[in-house]
C-alpha cells in the first residue's frame, strides 16, 4: 500500500545526481518528496518520471540555507505523508571561481549551501526521526572533492570536507536513536547539469583517462550506494564516507 511506503526527502532533487536518486527511490516503491529552490524544467520532468513509475510524490520548495524554510518543508513533507524514514542530503552548488578572485559572499553563499544546508535540513529531520521513537537514515551526497584540493573550488572543496566530518558527529550523536549516518562521496558523474561541459573533447578525455574504469560516472552509479545505505542491510553501518569514483582516487597518475 502506498500510505505504508516509507518516505524519503531528497534534497537538490529536481536535477542531476538527485534526480537520479529521487527517481530511484520512487522505483523502489518509496514515497518522495522532492526539494527544489526554484521552479524549473528540471523539476517538471523528474516529478514526471517518478510519478509515471507510479510512486506518490510532492514537490517541496525550500533553501537549504534558511532555517524557516527548512522547518516548514519539513513539516509539510511530515503532514503530507506522516513521516520521515530517510532523508538524502544532496543539494549543493560549485560556481568555479579561482582562490585569488573569490569574493567572500561568493565563499559564504557556497557553505551555506552545501555545509550549513546539510546541517539545518539533517537537524530538522533528525529530530522529527527521534520524535517519533527513534530509527531512519540520513545519507549525503559529498563528493571526491572533500579528499583533494581542486583548482576553482576552495569553496566546494571546502564545505564538502565539513560535511564528511558533519556527517561522522551526527553517527555519534544519533546511533542511540537508531539513525544511522553516511556520505557517498562521487567522482565525475555526467548528467543534465554538466553535460554541456563535457562536450569539450580535451576536459572529457582527461576526466575519463583518470578514472581507471575508463568511463564517467553516470547518475545511476550513484543511486545504488544510496539506496543500500538507507537500507535495513545497513543498520550496522553509520558513519562511513562511500567513495563511488571509478577508482579515481585510487591513483597518483
Amino acid at each position: 500500500m502506498k500510505g505504508d511506503a516509507p518516505v524519503a526527502l531528497v534534497t537538490g532533487g529536481s536535477r542531476g545526481i538527485g534526480a537520479g536518486i529521487a527517481c530511484g527511490f520512487a522505483s523502489a516503491g518509496a514515497r518522495v518528496a522532492v526539494n527544489f529552490t526554484q521552479l524549473s524544467e528540471g523539476l517538471r520532468e523528474t516529478m514526471q518520471r517518478i510519478r509515471e513509475s507510479g510512486a506518490e510524490a510532492m514537490e517541496a520548495q525550500a533553501d537549504v540555507a534558511d532555517s524557516a524554510q527548512v522547518n516548514a518543508m519539513v513539516e509539510g513533507v511530515i503532514r503530507r505523508f506522516g513521516r520521515i524514514d530517510t532523508v538524502v542530503l544532496n543539494a549543493g552548488i560549485c560556481p568555479f571561481m579561482d582562490f585569488l578572485e573569490m569574493p567572500e559572499d561568493l565563499w559564504d553563499r557556497v557553505i551555506d549551501v552545501n555545509l550549513k544546508g546539510s546541517f539545518l535540513v539533517g537537524q530538522a529531520v533528525a529530530r522529527h526521526m527521534v520524535e517519533r521513537g527513534g530509527g531512519g537514515r540520513v545519507v549525503a551526497v559529498g563528493s571526491i572533492s572533500s579528499l583533494v584540493g581542486g583548482t576553482k573550488q576552495a569553496h566546494y572543496c571546502s564545505s564538502k570536507a565539513g560535511q564528511n566530518l558533519l556527517i561522522k558527529s551526527m553517527a555519534l550523536s544519533l546511533a542511540p536513536y537508531g539513525i544511522t549516518c553516511n556520505s557517498v562521496l562521487p567522482g565525475t558523474v555526467e548528467t543534465d547539469i554538466n553535460r554541456d561541459a563535457l562536450k569539450d573533447e580535451t576536459l572529457r578525455a582527461r576526466l575519463v583517462a583518470g578514472t581507471p574504469v575508463g568511463r564517467l560516472g553516470c547518475p545511476q552509479d550513484i543511486v545504488g550506494a544510496v539506496l543500500y545505505l538507507a537500507s535495513e542491510e545497513a543498520a550496522w553501518t553509520t558513519g562511513s564516507l562511500v567513495v563511488v569514483d571509478g577508482g579515481a582516487t585510487s591513483t597518483l597518475q
